[in-house]
């Protein structure tokens, strides 16, 4: 089996005792069999705790906490790891400020939390560590948390509405953010959400528009119930395209320009992969067929 590693910070990748290189936010591969019950250990840089699992058959159908695995068919699998913990495991105050009527503290212990207290009660929710410079502004009720390449909006309870990567360019009661793909073309989405709901998502591609913008175009319409009708063409029907395609959650880039993945959940993190290759007119999306 071809497995890929993805992980949330760089890490030194180690399977049955060799280290093999490195794995970070870049897909990396191995050829292993899960019948060898290889153990993989995952070191993190900069004063994390490492991360160890057995890659068996079981792995691929029920993965510890802190892997999600993603199958991509052929043969293929991408494990994503994250949520590593701190080495110093102390509490440590990072900042405490009232807010919208709340007052909010961000601290760290192993992992990194904000903690709300309001009239209501008190609630902590655990932020990434993206988030760890981040500043608070109140915002529709609730919080919106800025760092320099990410952002959260949480409710006054502290549910996380929305955490992603990404540069806010306005904040108020429609929030508006680039978010970047991390791809080859440069791909980043254009996105606006009020009360934590997204509104609109338009991407755009650093070496412009190729039948993989298109298709990201479209797919992020279905799946954020846009209408895609502008980026289909007129021989195809918007609404039996979202019964073809499916419950999916996200949308991936493939290797190939012609082609996009979507992400379907199968369990408790665990995911199918499955790819479309899509034809344009152009301007338009004109075919789309699943990829062999």
């Amino acid at each position: 089996m071809q497995l890929y590693f993805l992980a949330e910070r760089e890490c030194i990748l180690t399977l049955g005792g060799a280290v093999v290189g490195i794995a970070d936010s870049f897909e990396r591969s191995v050829e292993l069999d899960p019948a060898d019950e290889v153990l993989c250990t995952l070191t993190p840089f900069g004063g994390y705790l490492p991360v160890s699992f057995r890659i068996d058959e079981d792995l691929l159908l029920s993965p510890p906490p802190q892997v999600t695995v993603y199958h991509m068919g052929a043969g293929r699998a991408a494990l994503y790891i994250g949520g590593f913990l701190r080495s110093d495991q102390s509490l440590k105050v990072l900042w405490q400020r009232e807010v919208g009527g709340a007052l909010l503290t961000l601290l760290r212990q192993g992992r990194l939390f904000l903690d709300i207290r309001t009239a209501e009660g008190v609630f902590l929710t655990e932020l990434p560590d993206a988030l760890e410079t981040c500043s608070p502004e109140a915002q529709d009720g609730g919080f919106l948390l800025t760092a320099a390449d990410a952002f959260a909006l949480l409710s006054p309870q502290g549910e996380v509405l929305v955490e992603t990567e990404g540069r806010v360019t306005q904040a108020g009661e429609t929030v508006r953010a680039e978010v970047p793909f991390h791809d080859c073309c440069g791909h980043t989405a254009l996105c606006e959400w009020r009360q934590g709901t997204l509104l609109s998502c338009t991407l755009r591609s650093a070496r412009g528009p190729t039948p993989a913008t298109f298709a990201l175009a479209l797919f992020e319409s279905v799946l954020i119930g846009l209408d895609p009708a502008p980026f289909l063409s007129p021989e195809l029907d918007a609404a039996a395209l979202k019964e073809y395609l499916g419950s999916f959650v996200s949308v991936v880039l493939a290797d190939r320009e012609d082609c996009v993945g979507l992400v379907y959940p199968r369990r408790e993190r665990v995911f199918d992969v499955r790819y479309f290759t899509v034809e344009t007119d152009g301007q338009r999306v004109c075919n789309i067929v699943p990829a062999p």
